[in-house]
């Protein structure tokens, strides 16, 4: 699953680091429905990121679970905000999570999905070639696309339509390298993704007026 909402920026727009950045109300309340809709499950392990932001969601829908951190998991790395030209700033944000990525491409430019591949797919396949029966994942959305994409393929492609809502929950199987996608992005408390919006949709609108307020 994917961890609950976070306040990538300020009320003015400014970013705020991503590393610490911790659950908004709105995303304790995501993951609290997530904890509900999990709740008949037993898990052989909680894996997270590491990240505030997983470990929180973790805590939340599987309380008193010992959590796994791995670092390897964490989310897609992007560069400076300011270093993105204003001509540039649409087709990074709303464009960066479609369609079929080329492995060169860059994350805001940041990490490519080259080296973001690199770093996830071994993980997941460590995490296959372990023992246990059920486990639970919160992780990224771009971290999660990744391990849909690679369910689907078996190779490192990354596609970026597979839209993760904070909070939502993706249901795999997997035995013998044999994979079967069951659920892709059930959020609870918006079953049916009343906003069109995709999430880079509403990061832009969020970072846009402090970089009109920088350029003005």
């Amino acid at each position: 699953m994917r961890h609950g909402e976070v306040a990538y920026f300020d009320a003015d727009g400014r970013p705020v680091g991503p590393i610490e950045v911790g659950l908004t109300a709105e995303g304790e309340e995501q993951a609290a429905a997530a904890g509900a809709a999990l709740a008949g499950v037993e898990f052989d392990r909680v894996i997270t990121s590491g990240l505030v932001r997983t470990m929180e969601t973790a805590r939340i829908v599987a309380p008193g679970a010992e959590l796994e951190a791995w670092p390897e998991l964490e989310e897609m790395r992007g560069g400076r905000l300011e270093d993105i030209p204003d001509d540039e700033l649409d087709q990074a944000f709303t464009f960066s999570l479609r369609g079929a990525a080329s492995p060169d491409d860059s994350f805001l430019g940041g990490e490519t999905y080259r080296e973001f591949l690199d770093r996830v797919v071994p993980a997941v396949e460590r995490l296959l070639a372990d023992e246990w029966g059920t486990a639970l994942a919160v992780l990224h959305g771009g971290v999660n696309r990744a391990i849909i994409s690679y369910a689907l393929t078996g190779e490192r492609v990354f596609f970026g339509h597979f839209e993760q809502a904070a909070g939502c929950i993706n249901v795999l199987d997997v035995e013998d390298d044999a994979w079967v996608v069951r659920t892709v992005g059930y959020a609870p408390l918006d079953p049916l993704h009343e906003s069109r919006l995709t999430v880079m949709e509403r990061y832009l609108e969020q970072y846009r007026p402090y970089r009109k307020g920088t350029n003005g």
